[in-house]
């Protein structure tokens, strides 16, 4: 098999080749190995390679497995794999072996999947775009010269690239919609709980972050779905297995109330300016579900932005305070000595000044938004806005300037993380953090599921994806739409993408 008749076929095409006899496992594995060998020197989306523990592993994939052995490439975040490397996009652990695989893991295995190695994050996976210090930066494959987003920067930039059809990602504040939107992919982080996070973690974030991927098809990440959710055992919510993903697929959904919004609610606080590609691609999805026959009307989400904002920081500095006291558990390197960044020591340093009073106040208006959307939704079936302010960023355009890493560097003189924190320094986090993403966070804090759809691609060549919220739970609903929106806009005549090396 050719790299270019590979790059053609989703997951579950390249399954049905296999099935059918057209193909081996064997080529279509070894193709993908020299997609990735070919082209992740210049992409920099696959951090770590696994192949022949990979060809192990596939060499025992049952053949009426729903993807019958076809590649993927997991996260480096969360994703564990027993006894091989997991850095979470940092120094501090880049010899950390985690001593279990992850019920995703195992479940992604089961599937059919041959994971051929791990994807680019930023450290911790804490920013919307994928420029560690410790790792290669990834590019995107629509234009090198910008950021495929983050935190599943590597991921999209795989998929977008042709690596791999779909590549495991995950979303705390939007890491899977917002490298989608960046990379013309599409993405759904399902609802919460949907899929488990075991067995060495519970609910990453307080249930924030959930896994999936990202996906050129959408019958890829229904038949993904269909193959992973489900509690694991101990899990903290009781989210039985469902099925019926990739069924819903067969017919368009009855006609939907769909509220469309530019997120002014969510963007404002923050001094979000949006640019006027997202608003053309938020109106021509607007008109498309229209045509498709779904009600469609103009209609604000009832949220405060700034104090969404402010809840969701305040619960990020404070895990972020209990991330770094758990690697120095793991790797026995005092906090002081840990090799981070200086983004991530500073943000810390906040986080340890965090009242405990604060944090769960914080998640009380986690709550507070949860119910108000909960009754959008007895009005509206799904909620339309963007998923970011604008394209893609260039490569470094967001990351702290050096200037700024050593300002904050005065946070370790004592006293001053907690003076600032009481002079306002969320709100300025929340500005510089999430004024290009501000849409985003919402469905991570509700817990609703939400998906980036690749409708718009601007006059300069980057893509732009539009999001779609749905009430908590209802995936069928959302991905049914979604095959809907796929058939009619034919978005996958631009997937994968073609580039040129140098």
């Amino acid at each position: 098999m050719e790299i270019d008749e590979y790059r053609r076929h989703d997951a579950l095409g390249l399954a049905e080749l296999i099935r059918s006899g057209e193909v081996s496992r064997e080529e279509v594995f070894d193709t993908a190995c020299r997609a990735i060998e070919r082209d992740n020197p210049r992409l920099q989306a696959v951090v770590r390679m696994r192949f022949e523990r990979a060809r192990q592993e596939a060499g025992g994939v049952d053949p009426a497995a729903p993807f019958a052995g076809v590649p993927t490439l997991t996260k480096d975040l969360l994703m564990a794999i027993e006894g091989e490397p997991l850095a979470f996009g940092s120094a501090a652990l880049a010899e950390w072996k985690p001593p279990v695989d992850s019920t995703l893991v195992v479940r992604l295995r089961q599937a059919g999947l041959a994971i051929l190695g791990q994807t680019a994050t930023p450290e911790l996976g804490l920013m919307g775009i994928t420029e560690p210090r410790a790792f290669p930066h990834p590019i995107n494959p629509w234009q090198p010269s910008h950021s495929p987003g983050g935190s599943s920067g590597g991921a999209a930039a795989a998929v977008a690239a042709g690596l791999v059809p779909l590549a495991m990602a995950g979303d705390g504040g939007g890491s899977i919609r917002i490298p989608a939107s960046y990379c013309g992919l599409f993405g759904l982080k399902p609802s919460r709980g949907r899929v488990p996070q075991g067995p060495l973690h519970a609910e990453v974030w307080q249930g924030a972050v959930v896994e999936h991927a990202v996906t050129r098809s959408v019958r890829d990440s229904a038949a993904l779905l269909d193959a992973i959710n489900g509690m694991d055992e101990g899990a903290p919510y009781p989210v039985r297995r469902e099925t019926g993903y990739l069924a819903a697929l067969e017919r368009p959904p009855a006609p939907l109330r769909v509220a469309v919004s530019l997120g002014e609610p969510l963007g404002r606080p923050l001094g979000s300016v949006l640019d006027p590609e997202v608003r053309r691609a938020v109106e021509a999805a607007a008109g498309m579900l229209e045509g498709l026959g779904h009600h469609v009307e103009w209609a604000e989400p009832p949220i405060d932005g700034e104090r969404l904002a402010n809840a969701y920081l305040t619960l990020y500095l404070g895990h972020l305070t209990a991330d770094l006291a758990w690697i120095s558990r793991e790797t026995g390197v005092p906090v002081p000595r840990l090799d981070v960044e200086p983004s991530t020591r500073a943000i810390a340093r906040l986080g340890r000044c965090l009242p405990v009073r604060d944090y769960e106040l914080a998640k009380r208006d986690w709550n507070a938004a949860a119910r108000a959307m909960g009754a959008f939704h007895r009005r509206y079936d799904a909620l339309l806005l963007p998923v970011t302010a604008a394209p893609a960023p260039r490569l470094g355009e967001l990351y702290p300037p050096r200037v700024q890493e050593r300002l904050m560097g005065l946070l370790a003189i004592p006293g001053l993380a907690g003076l600032a924190l009481k002079a306002g320094m969320l709100g300025h986090l929340a500005r510089d953090a999430l004024s290009r993403t501000p849409y985003t966070q919402l469905a991570n804090l509700t817990g609703q599921p939400a998906m980036s759809l690749p409708l718009h691609v601007t006059p300069d060549g980057l893509p732009v994806g539009v999001q779609v919220i749905g009430a908590m739970g209802d995936e069928h609903r959302l991905l049914a739409l979604a095959a809907q929106v796929e058939a009619e806009a034919r978005w996958a005549r631009h997937l994968p993408r073609p580039w040129q090396d140098g």
